[in-house]
């Protein structure tokens, strides 16, 4: 069964093998970084300033938000990778394959992928860690003593980061799978089940009730203690928008129905597969909030004070969110683009019908639209309800400003990372002839 889940669907294991690969390299950089600062030369003074700058923190934080991601997002795609395996799961059951034989399987093909993903990781970490030493000295914020240092335990404690959350987020991934009976779950391979679970929705509101109420509360503290909850406050309201976002995406597909034909044909597919997209959701409601959360913070500071931050500053604020970003974006393409080609089959069926080529391209880029729409919806909200406690604390204003550029950017980013995962992918699937698909 592992043998053939890696052969008949390599493509939907990049999702998982490409977040272990960041996730791997956040923390060997991490420690790297801790590790250049510990044991670089320097003065008694020169080590004081440095350590209240705050720069070891941030290697801290570069590990423990690389685990967070791991298990948030590595969960999303696992789970949309067992579901390309659905079919298959269903045979083996049918033929006396136990549920724990089958867990046993999903969590050896999570293995098998975190495993080689941490080697390449390892080095990538190396090369961005000292990069960043780089950077920092290059911008004055460390002395020039400070040089890059590898951790000696930086492999082992990397394998088991990405070993760990890939074991937990397949096993939790396979829990439903197993246990379906193998005629139900051959029945919902063929037609995908519609409804949304009762625990799954239960324990987005929860999320999302829990993050706005923590949102509420902390803006009557001190600065400090707003700042450390707020990321707090942005992970259960991204992780519960993840968890709500079946029923976002279905009420998003009905605006499909303003653009013809076309959108309705779209707001019908995202409604059928709102649970595999709802994977992308996660991922994208991170990069869009701790992108807008980062920027309406600098630009409204330098708004309110009529000053601008330091570069250097500046530098170190955008440095540590692009790796941030840049880990969730890789991981909603690679879950859009797992989602899409497992759809090749049914966009040979939509041509062979006599649809165009063109014209079922259109109905992939229709579903970009939507599903970038909700997105930049909920990432919006997500940064709002996280950012505003912050202004508040820091500066007693509850009113954020961001430039119409920045706005305008993000748009066309969020746009281009989906339509990426949908549209590129699907453009290069239909180039085969449709029969050959499938037959």
């Amino acid at each position: 069964m592992i043998r053939q889940a890696l052969r008949r669907n390599p493509w939907s294991f990049l999702g998982p093998f490409s977040t272990q690969l960041l996730a791997a390299a956040l923390v060997v950089a991490g420690l790297g970084i801790t590790s250049s600062i510990g044991r670089s030369p320097m003065d008694a003074a020169a080590r004081r300033a440095l350590t209240e700058s705050g720069l070891a923190d941030i290697a801290v934080l570069f590990v423990m938000i690389a685990s967070y991601l791991s298990i948030i997002i590595v969960g999303v795609t696992m789970a949309a990778t067992i579901a390309q395996q659905a079919r298959d799961i269903a045979l083996v059951r049918a033929i006396g394959a136990t549920p724990g034989r089958v867990r046993r399987a999903v969590a050896a093909q999570a293995v098998i992928v975190a495993v080689p993903a941490t080697l390449l990781g390892v080095p990538l970490g190396s090369v961005g860690g000292r990069a960043w030493i780089n950077g920092v000295v290059a911008h004055d914020l460390a002395p020039a003593t400070v040089t890059f240092h590898p951790h000696p335990a930086a492999l082992p404690i990397a394998l088991a980061v990405t070993v760990g959350t890939s074991l937990a987020g397949a096993l939790i991934a396979a829990i439903r799978p197993s246990r379906m009976r193998p005629a139900a779950a051959l029945a919902e391979s063929a037609a995908p089940r519609r409804r949304i679970g009762v625990v799954r929705t239960a324990a987005g509101l929860v999320l999302v009730t829990g993050g706005s109420v923590l949102s509420v509360a902390i803006a009557g503290l001190d600065a400090e203690t707003t700042d450390s909850l707020g990321l707090i406050v942005m992970l259960a309201l991204c992780v519960g928008a993840g968890l709500l976002g079946p029923a976002l995406l279905r009420v998003a597909a009905l605006a499909g129905r303003l653009f013809g034909d076309v959108g309705r044909m779209a707001g019908d597919t995202i409604a059928v597969r709102a649970k595999a997209l709802s994977g992308a959701l996660v991922p994208l409601t991170l990069a869009i909030a701790f992108t807008a959360v980062k920027v309406i913070m600098l630009k409204t500071t330098e708004r309110a004070t009529g000053t601008a931050p330091p570069a250097a500053d500046r530098w170190l604020e955008y440095s540590g969110t692009s790796v941030y970003v840049a880990f969730a974006a890789v991981a909603a393409v690679n879950t859009l683009v797992t989602v899409i080609l497992a759809r090749r089959r049914d966009l040979a069926i939509i041509q062979l019908a006599g649809a165009t080529r063109r014209r079922a391209l259109a109905v992939v880029i229709c579903e970009a639209l939507l599903v970038t729409g909700t997105a930049l919806v909920v990432g919006a909200a997500v940064a709002a309800t996280t950012a505003l406690p912050l202004l508040h604390t820091a500066l007693g204003t509850w009113t954020p400003w961001v430039p119409g550029s920045w706005l305008l950017t993000g748009v066309l980013g969020t746009a281009a990372l989906v339509l990426a995962g949908t549209a590129l992918p699907a453009a290069l699937a239909m180039r085969r002839p449709p029969i050959e698909v499938v037959a």
